[in-house]
């Protein structure tokens, strides 16, 4: 939890008048609660939500939509993909990257960009020429990197790709194919 949320809560806990609850009641000490301590309902934090909106003067959203708000905000700022996924707690990666795919090709591109910035920069630089002449790449490795870079970025890359005009057939799969056998078995004794 961030500073910034305990501080909230602490602030709230100290300011909420709250009636006396019988202790042994599993609901005492909510931090947000009616005013006789029962939880809220789901209606009454989604009408609150819509009031909030209104007076903002923003279009009506939903608690869900301010879970992909903060999903969003944090793959933007690169926080990696697992701690993104663990903390909506879903149930695999997967599907984090299947629901937020739009921005890790956002950040794909970004890198590219980083990628792309930091070669020209060694590149108009002279950087390299320090190394011996074993450890540096071919005099055409950064222009070859840069057509790459090029390719990536355009955003007919996919339509002139030779498998963008061919169908799709079959399954789209993560799992890689079976390994050809190598191994016999013996036959059986019956």
């Amino acid at each position: 939890m961030s500073p910034r949320v305990a501080t909230a809560l602490r602030h709230r806990a100290l300011t909420t008048t709250r009636t006396g609850g019988d202790p042994d009641d599993p609901f005492t000490g909510l931090v947000f609660c009616r005013p006789d301590g029962r939880p809220l309902g789901p209606h009454l934090v989604l009408d609150r939500l819509h009031q909030l909106s209104e007076e903002a003067g923003v279009p009506r959203i939903t608690v869900h939509d301010l879970r992909h708000l903060a999903a969003t905000i944090t793959i933007t700022a690169g926080v990696p993909l697992t701690v993104v996924s663990k903390t909506l707690r879903h149930s695999t990666l997967s599907t984090t990257a299947n629901i937020y795919s739009h921005l890790t090709r956002q950040a794909a591109r970004e890198a590219v960009d980083t990628i792309d910035g930091t070669l020209t920069g060694a590149e108009k630089a002279g950087l390299g020429t320090s190394r011996p002449a074993w450890l540096r790449p071919p005099r055409d490795h950064i222009r070859r990197l840069g057509e790459v870079v090029r390719r990536l970025r355009s955003p007919a890359a996919s339509a002139s790709c030779a498998t963008a005009s061919r169908p799709q057939t079959g399954r789209a799969s993560t799992l890689r194919p079976p390994r050809p056998r190598t191994y016999q078995r013996p036959p059986s004794h019956g």
